[in-house]
């Protein structure tokens, strides 16, 4: 196998392996919610409703970024629009679309993401919750990136969360850090009215995430 050929094997491992995680922190339920990452001008993503526990490396689709099937035994995610248009025109490198539960129930009372934790600068400032559209179709891909545009992520009404990272581990942890903060508003929001952090504040803490943790010499 050529070392191309291996790297490429071990994106499609990682897609099953993320895909896998989601389930066990359920973050989905069942087949539901997609995972991708890119590799040069190929994409491996998950098939559409397979059980992800059954998942071989062979049965990871890959696709161009036009969407032509370059390699795998089943069809790729109804949500394949979605992740081509985050790799097109948001420069992502992996994306993981959830159905998670707070994020979901936050996107049918609220258009955002409230400012109640620093961590929300993670995703670049203020997260927006996309216009609903039916799954699986280009008007939601376009409703996606409209959210999307300046951030990390953001919560499809009625649906559920995309996100995106330079690799699949740092796209996850987006995804779990979003539901965290959504499940935060919706707890302290049960009590009373939370306390949010101002604008300026949530801007200060972004520019501080940028230079946030171990970088190289």
């Amino acid at each position: 196998m050529s070392n191309g050929s291996s790297q490429l094997a071990d994106q499609r491992a990682e897609v099953i392996a993320i895909a896998r995680r989601m389930t066990a922190d359920r973050l989905v339920v069942g087949t539901s919610g997609n995972v991708s990452v890119r590799w040069g001008d190929l994409v491996a993503v998950t098939p559409s409703g397979v059980d992800y526990d059954a998942l071989r490396v062979a049965d990871i689709p890959v696709v161009d970024l036009s969407g032509e099937m370059v390699a795998g035994e089943l069809k790729p995610t109804s949500e394949l629009p979605m992740h081509l248009m985050a790799y097109r025109r948001h420069d992502a490198g992996a994306v993981v679309h959830t159905h998670s539960l707070h994020a979901t129930a936050l996107s049918l009372l609220r258009n955002d993401v409230p400012a109640v934790h620093y961590q929300l600068a993670e995703f670049g400032g203020a997260v927006a919750v996309a216009e609903y559209a039916t799954f699986g179709s280009d008007q939601l891909a376009e409703s996606m990136s409209a959210a999307l545009r300046g951030r990390t992520g953001c919560i499809l009404r009625n649906h559920g969360t995309i996100t995106i990272g330079d690799d699949l581990s740092q796209a996850y942890n987006r995804a779990r850090q979003l539901e965290w903060l959504c499940e935060l508003w919706l707890t302290a929001s049960r009590a009373g009215d939370p306390s949010l952090l101002s604008d300026a504040e949530l801007a200060r803490c972004a520019e501080l995430f940028a230079g946030y943790g171990q970088k190289s010499r």
